[in-house]
């Protein structure tokens, strides 16, 4: 029953609100939909975006076979080609403008890390041997020129020099590292190994993961550490619950991809760990609050943390057989049914909606983070791991 009700939403809700928001006239996609519906043609399009967009897309043709999602998905590509690209000085930018002239020429570990990903899936998907080539490129950009002696770095400017890291900072923290930056090479790395299983990217791969081990996860609480600075001492005291329950089933992900038994029954046991932790402090009136900050729990729910909550809990299940797990991720996905997605015509979900379920009209439905990548990626995860309840 949950798979036809999540293939229903992905094939019936999700997709064609995006397809809606493709720009035949300037390239790519709309960067913007207001809470009111309203498509702002003239606002800028997120390069973070536009690769999920990218994702979402190649993903669904390997999934469904669809041919109308490789058009898409080729539309994306050629638009990240022809305007994202940095290839004098390399990466990607941040922002470019609605008619694809760079407006942000910042780069970022974390939005190369999602061009790659999505380029790598193209590739895995479709074998575009082009997307392949630039995933590689961009893969070199960051191994030449974001590593550090302790690290990746994560913020700088054109010429890449180091800056502010303002967009992956919040709480009114500032953070040089970040958890987040980590997992997402760990994503990115993972569908680039697939691709051509390259000894040099899974290499690069399990440093990453060794990262999440030894310096992210703490032992004691079970709990993924957030912001860091250069020297990965800690900043804050946040958790935040739906990146834990997102990275589990990633690392497990990228252990698999690397058939690595070791790794893969060492990372199980740490994932497992996870999860039960998350769903005794953080899972509550069949949905997941957003985050702790110091004692404050905040418990909004946010459309991507619920989305991972379904793929989180079940790949916890898969791994114990425990059925609370699997009994959760059914919670969740009622919860996003009747409060998360938005049942106006000619809309997809919210992306953020009170404990009690009033939806926040500040926040756009669509727009350089809010994107089919979480919610188009549970369902295709729901379909393809074929566990039912």
């Amino acid at each position: 029953m949950l798979i036809e009700e999540v293939r229903h939403e992905l094939t019936g809700h999700i997709m064609p609100f995006w397809d809606k928001l493709r720009d035949d006239e300037n390239g790519g996609f709309y960067g913007y939909v207001g809470f009111d519906l309203n498509v702002d043609k003239k606002a800028g399009k997120g390069v973070i975006l536009h690769s999920r967009i990218l994702w979402f897309y190649s993903k669904a043709y390997e999934v469904l076979d669809d041919k109308h999602c490789l058009d898409n998905a080729l539309h994306a590509f050629e638009y990240i080609k022809k305007a994202c690209v940095d290839y004098d000085k390399g990466g990607v930018y941040w922002m470019t403008t609605f008619d694809g002239k760079p407006a942000d020429t910042q780069k970022h570990t974390y939005n190369i890390a999602f061009a790659i990903y999505a380029l790598s899936c193209l590739y895995n998907s479709s074998k575009n041997e082009e997307a392949l080539s630039l995933a590689y490129k961009l893969y070199d950009d960051i191994e030449t020129k974001a590593l550090k002696a302790n690290g990746y770095g994560e913020a700088f400017d054109v010429d890449w020099n180091d800056a502010d890291n303002d967009e992956l900072s919040e709480n009114g923290l500032h953070a040089d590292r970040t958890m987040n930056t980590i997992l997402h090479l760990i994503e990115a790395y993972t569908e680039l190994y697939k691709a051509e299983k390259r000894e040099d990217v899974g290499e690069r791969l399990k440093y990453l993961l060794s990262q999440m081990e030894n310096i992210v996860y703490t032992p004691d609480t079970h709990a993924l550490k957030v912001f860091f600075d250069n020297d990965y001492n800690l900043v804050g005291d946040i958790h935040s619950y739906g990146h834990d329950i997102e990275a589990q089933w990633l690392m497990d992900l990228a252990c698999d991809t690397l058939g690595d038994k070791e790794l893969i029954e060492r990372f199980a046991k740490m994932d497992l760990a996870i999860s039960e932790n998350i769903y005794d402090i953080a899972f509550e009136n069949g949905a997941l609050n957003n985050e702790r900050e110091n004692d404050k729990i905040d418990k909004k729910r946010v459309w991507w943390v619920q989305a991972e909550s379904v793929v989180g809990f079940i790949n916890a299940y898969q791994h114990s057989g425990d059925k609370k797990f699997l009994s959760a991720a059914k919670d969740v996905w009622e919860n996003i049914k009747s409060r998360v997605i938005d049942p106006r015509e000619g809309s997809e979900w919210f992306s953020e909606v009170s404990f009690e379920g009033v939806p926040d009209e500040k926040k756009e439905i669509a727009g350089p983070w809010k994107c089919p990548y979480h919610n188009g990626r549970m369902c295709m995860e729901v379909i393809t791991r074929g566990v039912d309840c």
